[in-house]
């Protein structure tokens, strides 16, 4: 119930109106909305109610919003507003609705776009030349999109590409605590690094492995690894080499060859460094030339460890060789080493400062470390609410009622507070008191005109259970279609009882027939009017054996198929 909350939002923060389903994902589902406020177009992105469980989610996911919107560039799709927008469910139980309000774009998926086969090969620098470019403007800004693929990137009519969803993986996958978790919410396992399926932490370089995943995807067709689950994926991620995309599609070349696979290298030093540079080889590749890997500069780093440059000893031998040879042999140091004593000086300095802060930091009294947090929220748990909200007034603060289904705790009774007991909070916060509203009440639905299958189906989709079927007659349902059912549709109250999950309803079926009544000694215009609500056909004879018109006889009587026509006899002497 609650997954279909979202789908019945229509408006958000007082200003967004929400429209027609544009797609729908594994996290969120993306509509066509207004902005009511500055008569724009929109699309609103609305995530499962069930991440918002999470007060860390929301709290990332409000800050990495704010720090992808201050992104502006042409091939980014701009974030204009997020937030969390509070709804009721079908149990009446309010839930949180996590949204972004993003800028729409004219176009279609690129995921869509491959799904139909390989691009040529020039299409597909070209698409991922953009993408780079993208990256390249938010890894300047501190941004890692951390879940590139095809599913989030649009191409506008005009051939535009825009990247989407910056900064919100981020905000999703730091709330999932397994491999299976972060497949399942933060794009597809396909498009993941050897860091990423390691839990390591990621930097731009991971944003780098993902594109020439999916670059390898726009060559081929199909991504580099492939498995029964997303775990599976992760090892060959972690432990498998990709094929060259030219074994897969002939017309991809060598040097493209090239690109993809420096990309897709599991240690992170040995690929792309940078999107520039990746956009230039990918550039290069695309024009026919192979692209020249550029080599480090050993005057690039300024200081050695020990004596020893990290740029010629990249390997452990490499560096005992350096730690082993002559004095004479050394490169000549370019600045004097410090005295020993001002080392030694400096070590005691900083453990002096280090002691002196922890000690400080344990002296420190709970005001000094939070000033303003002056009182906890009290426990209220299990108290009426009455009682709850009275004793959260007396400790200056402001209760905010939310109910909540419970087939195990009673009516009115508090069952947690937002924030929990023992939490230290400023007067007049506002804290969410979550109470009970009982048992789950259910309002049958209307099954009527549907088949006695279906029915049973819709009966069982609200956790209700089937009794039994009855038949009777009807005018116009055909046998075995449901006429109504026991209780009625819309019921929510039987016998002074409330309908909760579980109980029984009764359905009552059409059986093809109708029961014509025996209409003797009743008027003409009785008698056609009970006909006709039988949607019976009606005809009229003379009878000259009496007067008084009224009906002396008829053609059929009692049960018989529907639109079957009577005929009666009129006294009419």
């Amino acid at each position: 119930m609650i997954e279909g909350v979202a789908q019945g939002v229509r408006e958000l923060a007082g200003r967004y109106q929400v429209g027609d389903l544009l797609g729908h994902g594994g996290m969120a589902d993306v509509h066509v909305g207004t902005d009511n406020r500055l008569g724009r177009r929109v699309a609103i992105k609305l995530l499962k109610p069930s991440l918002a469980q999470d007060p860390a989610f929301r709290t990332r996911f409000r800050r990495e919003a704010q720090d992808a919107a201050k992104m502006a560039h042409p091939t980014i799709v701009r974030i204009f507003d997020a937030g969390e927008e509070s709804v009721r469910d079908d149990r009446g139980a309010e839930v949180l609705v996590p949204y972004i309000v993003m800028e729409y774009v004219d176009g279609q998926l690129l995921k869509d776009i491959v799904a139909r086969g390989p691009l040529e090969p020039a299409e597909a620098c070209r698409i991922t030349g953009q993408v780079l470019t993208a990256l390249e403007y938010s890894h300047r800004a501190g941004v890692v999109h951390r879940d590139i693929k095809p599913g989030n990137i649009m191409i506008t009519t005009g051939g535009q590409v825009k990247v989407m969803d910056f900064g919100i993986a981020r905000a999703i996958s730091d709330s999932s605590a397994t491999i299976a978790e972060t497949s399942a919410i933060v794009g597809t396992a396909a498009y993941f690094s050897p860091e990423q399926a390691r839990g390591e932490t990621v930097d731009a370089r991971t944003d780098l492995y993902s594109t020439g995943i999916m670059l390898f995807e726009l060559l081929t067709g199909r991504t580099p690894f492939r498995g029964e689950n997303p775990v599976a994926v992760a090892y060959q991620h972690v432990n498998s080499d990709a094929a060259a995309p030219s074994s897969l599609n002939p017309r991809v070349s060598p040097a493209l060859d090239a690109v993809v696979l420096r990309s897709l290298a599991k240690d992170r030093f040995g690929r792309y460094q940078s999107a520039s540079d990746f956009r230039a080889d990918v550039e290069t590749a695309a024009a026919g030339s192979v692209p020249v890997r550029k080599q480090v500069a050993t005057n690039d780093f300024n200081s050695t460890l020990f004596g020893v440059n990290p740029t010629s000893t990249a390997g452990s031998e490499a560096a005992i060789r350096q730690l082993t040879v002559d004095r004479d042999d050394r490169v000549a140091r370019t600045q004097n080493r410090p005295p020993v004593a001002w080392i030694w000086a400096g070590i005691v300095t900083m453990v002096a400062v280090i002691v002196a802060v922890i000690f400080w930091t344990f002296n420190l009294t709970p005001a000094n470390l939070a000033p303003n947090l002056s009182r906890d929220v009290p426990s209220v748990v299990g108290q009426s609410y009455e009682a709850g909200a009275a004793t959260l007034e007396g400790s200056d603060l402001v209760p905010r009622k939310l109910t909540e289904s419970s087939a195990d705790i009673p009516e009115n009774v508090i069952i947690r507070t937002d924030p929990v007991s023992g939490i230290p909070v400023s007067p007049g916060t506002a804290i969410k008191v979550f109470v009970s509203s009982g048992e789950v009440t259910v309002a049958v639905p209307d099954v009527s005109r549907l088949t006695e299958a279906d029915a049973i189906a819709g009966l069982e989709a609200r956790k209700l259970v089937y009794g039994t079927t009855a038949r009777d007659y009807s005018p116009d349902l055909p046998n075995g279609a449901v006429i109504r059912s026991d209780p009625a549709a819309g019921a929510t109250v039987v016998s002074g009882e409330n309908i909760r999950e579980g109980d029984t309803v009764d359905l009552i079926v059409s059986n093809g027939l109708v029961n014509v009544p025996d209409l003797a000694g009743s008027s003409l215009k009785n008698a056609n009017d009970a006909l006709s609500a039988l949607q019976l056909p009606v005809s009229v004879t003379a009878d000259r054996g009496c007067s008084g018109g009224t009906v002396s006889g008829q053609s059929v009587v009692g049960e018989q198929a529907q639109k079957t026509a009577v005929t009666l006899r009129v006294c009419s002497a």
